[in-house]
């Protein structure tokens, strides 16, 4: 018997490359959106250190201008960083709809060749049956032949 040979083999290795390709994508642009929440993570927890160090009384007008100014720089930072985060989700957002459609393509042709084999080893069966059945009948009649 010989082996199921699929003929797309080609464009099922092709379209399993673009996937993968599309995944490392998502991937890089999931990192690069956990990175800027963790910088926004970090200006907030910085800005509350800030707050509790300005309220220490013996301060001066010129340190508490100084605190203010701080604060509003992170602030500013904070503010542009959620812009980036926002452009950032978008790019996920296109990156995961670019790898649900290469997975989907992908999945399609593993169903035409999960089709082709099941169709392959249908009839081979059959096949296989008929050689059974011709040996037997065979068999049967040179006993039939021999008896004679």
């Amino acid at each position: 018997m010989r082996q199921f040979q699929f003929g797309l083999k080609k464009v099922l290795a092709l379209r399993e490359y673009r996937e993968q390709e599309t995944k490392v994508a998502l991937g890089s642009a999931i990192g690069a959106l956990t990175q800027i929440e963790r910088k926004i993570a970090d200006i907030e927890a910085e800005r509350i250190r800030v707050g509790n160090e300005q309220c220490n009384a013996g301060r001066g007008t010129a340190e508490i201008m100084a605190f203010d100014r701080y604060v509003q720089r992170l602030e500013n930072t904070r503010n542009r960083l959620l812009e980036d985060a926002a452009k950032a989700e978008h790019t996920v957002q296109a990156a995961r709809e670019v790898y649900l459609a290469a997975s989907r393509d992908r999945k399609i042709m593993d169903k035409v060749r999960e089709h082709q084999e099941a169709e392959y080893r249908k009839l081979q069966l059959v096949e296989e049956t008929k050689m059974l059945d011709e040996a037997g009948s065979s068999r049967l009649q040179r006993r039939v032949n021999e008896t004679r």
